[in-house]
């Protein structure tokens, strides 16, 4: 994250209640995750504890976002948008569980008829290669006849690892011939035969982000 001053709230378009929206995304795969508000108050107990504050306009007070729940949320990045009248918190969700209905974001409905939410509820869109990782979890624990992705599964990392080593073969002649178009298509193949690796082996592709946020920033290899 890096450092904000306060003095970049002066900047912001506040309502005529003294409050701005903001929006909290996950640090990891871009998932909206909640909207909340939030006021000078608030921003400024956030830069300084370096955890989410909001203002709750029901009670009328600072809201400490995972004070009672343990869910809190630490402080990633933040930006605010080209009318700086609302703020884009980049925010670690701690137990991965942003709403007060249990679920992980509160983005869950996606029809005519409104559910509970909860631990069950349906996942918030995240990026590309995180919803193609869930789409192979769904394919391992719900398996469908006829599936190609079944049918790697069924062969374990005989086949599996037969066709990892096939597409980086591939990947490879493709960057010799300097073939945008084949590159891009033989990498996107190969994750693909990652992803199913690391689902049939029990590693989820958050994981494998983690590391990547890691490495972010370690010290330069020589």
């Amino acid at each position: 994250m890096q450092p904000l001053s306060p003095e970049f709230i002066n900047h912001l378009r506040f309502n005529e209640a003294g409050l701005i929206p903001a929006v909290a995304q996950d640090w990891l795969d871009g998932a909206v995750l909640m909207q909340a508000w939030m006021n000078r108050e608030a921003l400024e107990r956030t830069l300084s504890s370096g955890e989410v504050h909001y203002w709750s306009r029901s009670r009328q007070e600072l809201w400490h976002k995972g004070a009672t729940s343990g869910h809190t949320q630490t402080v990633k990045g933040i930006r605010y948008d080209c009318d700086a009248d609302v703020l884009l918190i980049t925010i670690e969700q701690t137990g991965d569980v942003a709403c007060h209905t249990g679920a992980r974001s509160c983005f869950y409905d996606d029809s005519d008829q409104p559910t509970g939410g909860g631990a069950n509820a349906l996942p918030p869109p995240a990026d590309v290669c995180t919803e193609l990782a869930r789409v192979i979890e769904g394919r391992r624990d719900r398996p469908e006849e006829g599936s190609y992705t079944n049918k790697l599964l069924e062969g374990g990392d005989n086949r599996i690892l037969k066709k990892i080593g096939e597409e980086s073969a591939e990947f490879v002649m493709a960057c010799k011939d300097d073939n945008a178009a084949e590159i891009a298509g033989e990498a996107a193949d190969i994750i693909f035969h990652m992803q199913v690796a690391l689902a049939h082996h029990g590693v989820s592709w958050r994981q494998v982000q983690e590391v990547l946020a890691q490495r972010r920033g370690a010290p330069r290899r020589h």
